[in-house]
């Protein structure tokens, strides 16, 4: 667009003037896949000398909001590997689907195909309790939902909410598929079943609009029938005392 600024040029600038001594850079998000508005911060994961630290930064740069993931070749395949048990691949997928901004010494493509081979992996599996869990959970808030009166829309529009969310996490783990969240949710989640993803998707968007339930609850349904229907009397959840 006339007159916009060039996100990869910001990026590539960015990284040139904060981190002259960088090994690798990669730009991710929005900006990467050519979706990028004017009001779109910028995702770049830079590689740092291992006599750095790995941390995460929110700078401004010419105007623009970047979030900067920086990394020492040495923490990388931790921080992978933590990636993956959150079970999102925010990291993993920079590197992966980013476009590279520099690598003089191949830094950077080493350490995109360790992320490539972790998202090939694909997420851990939830346990067998972290799942039952999740069953009961979304079947609780599915009937608070259905017993909620339109007149009280808070109370409709976060269980909504909640009853999304949950269906979301058991769906993602039905089809051993990466979950997200914010505007990443939906991304995964159609990414993961069209059909079912969708049907959750609308129903969620049936109650924010009209304020009927009924759509997003025959979604959530769907969704446990996957994992045996839904869990109510029965359930059991170990207690987990407290330590000083």
């Amino acid at each position: 667009m006339k007159g916009q600024a060039d996100p990869i040029a910001q990026a590539r600038r960015l990284v040139t003037s904060r981190f002259p001594d960088a090994l690798g850079a990669i730009l991710g998000g929005s900006a990467a896949q050519s979706r990028a508005t004017p009001a779109s911060d910028l995702d770049v994961a830079v590689l740092l000398p291992d006599s750095d630290t790995s941390r995460r930064e929110v700078v401004r740069h010419e105007g623009r909001l970047a979030e900067l993931f920086l990394h020492t070749p040495a923490d990388l395949p931790e921080i992978f590997e933590g990636d993956r048990a959150r079970r999102r691949g925010t990291v993993l997928f920079i590197y992966d689907q980013g476009l590279p901004l520099m690598d003089p010494h191949g830094h950077l493509a080493h350490a995109r195909a360790r992320a490539r081979a972790a998202l090939a992996a694909g997420p851990p599996p939830l346990t067998s309790a972290e799942r039952e869990r999740g069953r009961y959970l979304l079947t609780c808030f599915m009937d608070d939902l259905l017993d909620t009166p339109p007149a009280d829309r808070y109370e409709q529009l976060s269980l909504a909410d909640a009853v999304l969310r949950e269906a979301a996490h058991l769906l993602t783990d039905h089809h051993t598929a990466w979950t997200g969240i914010g505007k990443w949710l939906p991304r995964r989640l159609l990414g993961a079943d069209p059909a079912r993803g969708g049907a959750l998707l609308d129903g969620h968007r049936t109650v924010a609009e009209d304020g009927d339930p009924a759509p997003l609850a025959a979604a959530a349904e769907q969704v446990l029938a996957l994992l045996g229907g839904p869990l109510r009397e029965g359930y059991t959840e170990r207690s987990r005392p407290l330590r000083p």
